[in-house]
Parts: C-alpha cells; sequence; structure tokens
C-alpha cells in the first residue's frame, strides 16, 4: 500500500463533481493538490472549501498549451507531477444523426482528445523520472454502446482504448497507468437519467474513493462499483443477441434515450454546449 503523503496531483475538470470529490478525498490523505478547470471562480471556491493548500488553477483542456500551462504551474507551487487524473468531460445526448458538428467535435476534444493529450505530457515527464500514476476517467459506457450516447460512448471507448495501448507501453518504466469505470454517477452530467437495474447509481464519493484505492495499490481497470466489471465480462462472452436482450430486459438500453425528454436535462445541456 502506497502513501499519498506529500504526493503532488492534478486533477483536470477538478471544480464541480468527481474532480471535487477526488480532490478532497486525496486532500485528506496528505496529497498536494492541484485542480484545474475552465470555471476558475468556482474552481478557487472548492479549493477554499478543501482546503489542506489546495490550488486552483486555469485550464480548458482542447487548448494544449493551457494545458502544458496547468502542469507546469503545478509543478511550479506544488512540486513535480505524481499523478495526473483526467477528468473533464462533458455528456451531451442525442441521437447522432440529429446531433450537430460542434457538439460531436466538442465531445471528441474534451472527452478523447484532451486526454490523449494529457497522458501524452504525463508520460514524457513521468518517464523521465522513472515514477508516478496516470489516472483516465472513463465509464462503463467505454465498454458498451448505449442507444442516445453515440458520440459519448465513442469517445469513453477511445479512452479504455488509449489507456490499454499506453499499459503496454509503460511496461517496466515505474509509470502506472488505471482506467476508472463508473456507472452513471450522480452529478450534473446524469441530470434526468434514471436508474435501471443494471445501471444504478453511484456518488462522486464513491468514484473518489475508487481512485484513491488505485493510487495506493494500482490496478489497471477500476470498475465503480466493483460489481460491473463482473457484469461486463459476464455480457461480453455471451451471444450479442443475449446481451442486447439483457439490456431491454433491464431498460438499461433506453438510459440515455428516456432522458432526452427530461426537463433537468435541458440546463445541463445547455451549460455543455457552451463549455
Amino acid at each position: 500500500m502506497r502513501s499519498l503523503q506529500g504526493t503532488v496531483v492534478a486533477i483536470t475538470g477538478g471544480a464541480r463533481g468527481i474532480g471535487a470529490a477526488t480532490a478532497r478525498t486525496l486532500a485528506a490523505q496528505g496529497a498536494r493538490v492541484a485542480i484545474g478547470d475552465l470555471d476558475l471562480d468556482l474552481a478557487r471556491q472548492t479549493a477554499q472549501a478543501i482546503g489542506s493548500g489546495t490550488v486552483a488553477l486555469p485550464l480548458d483542456v482542447t487548448d494544449r498549451e493551457s494545458f502544458r500551462g496547468f502542469l507546469d504551474d503545478t509543478e511550479r507551487l506544488l512540486g513535480a507531477v505524481d499523478v495526473l487524473i483526467n477528468n473533464a468531460g462533458i455528456m451531451p445526448l442525442g441521437r447522432l444523426d440529429e446531433m450537430g458538428e460542434p457538439t460531436v467535435d466538442r465531445i471528441l476534444e474534451i472527452n478523447l482528445a484532451a486526454v490523449l493529450f494529457g497522458t501524452r505530457e504525463a508520460m514524457r515527464r513521468m518517464r523521465a523520472r522513472g515514477r508516478g500514476h496516470i489516472v483516465n476517467v472513463a465509464s462503463f459506457a467505454g465498454k458498451a454502446g448505449i442507444a442516445g450516447g453515440a458520440a459519448y460512448c465513442a469517445s469513453k471507448h477511445g479512452v479504455v482504448g488509449l489507456s490499454e495501448a499506453v499499459l503496454g507501453e509503460l511496461r517496466g518504466s515505474g509509470v502506472d497507468i488505471s482506467v476508472v469505470m463508473p456507472t452513471i454517477v450522480r452529478t450534473e452530467l446524469a441530470a434526468g437519467l434514471r436508474e435501471t437495474r443494471l445501471s444504478s447509481q453511484v456518488a462522486p464519493e464513491d468514484v473518489a474513493a475508487a481512485i484513491v484505492a488505485t493510487l495506493r495499490r494500482p490496478r489497471f481497470e477500476v470498475y465503480v462499483p466493483r460489481y460491473l466489471g463482473v457484469t461486463m465480462k459476464i455480457t461480453r462472452v455471451l451471444p450479442h443477441r443475449v446481451g442486447l436482450w439483457i439490456g431491454r430486459a433491464s431498460h438499461t438500453d433506453a438510459v440515455f434515450t428516456d432522458a432526452l425528454a427530461a426537463p433537468e436535462r435541458v440546463a445541463y445541456e445547455k451549460r455543455a454546449s457552451a463549455s
């Protein structure tokens, strides 16, 4: 079990949701945390509430110079980055043929291209020191295709594939990588999504606890809750038509499409489109 005391952690999208919960949990473990976010005012409020020397920094993950600057500023203020948590993400929903090009591009820019860039930057810095840990936050949607979320699922599948490839590239380097795949998390992203028997929701703190656990004892695949990993493995060995039947029987296949008409979804979609 590794101690996190004094560990320098940089978290993207750290002002709210999973990022804020993870920063709070890590600070309680003695880590030195930097949270980067497009909403700098909220990031500052979050950092102040957490305390323990947590710092808030401006970050637009789609801007490479901004991302590099975030890591540089973290190292200038706190020391060499031991852990990068690629957490920033958006989840606009809708049928792919009805989704506008700017929305699709934004999903891929934030959810995938930014994670790829951040992973590469962290690899270069950490490999030179022979230590470090990269945590990429994906989703259970990175292992399944769900109607109403084609672009989102594509982005999260990409994060899983990216992480699997990098795992091989980092072998023997002293640098670890983990991919975190939670079910629906009770954050703004999940507005309007209902629970089903196979997609029960978890709190941001549950994901934060799983991230901290894998930093203390590294493992590659991190499902939240853990039984989700067993469910995924079982459905993958079954014939595809059986997996589809399970999705329909549990209503998991409609968890995204059913949310499209939910009034509470509107505010999130507006904010995501302007992010």
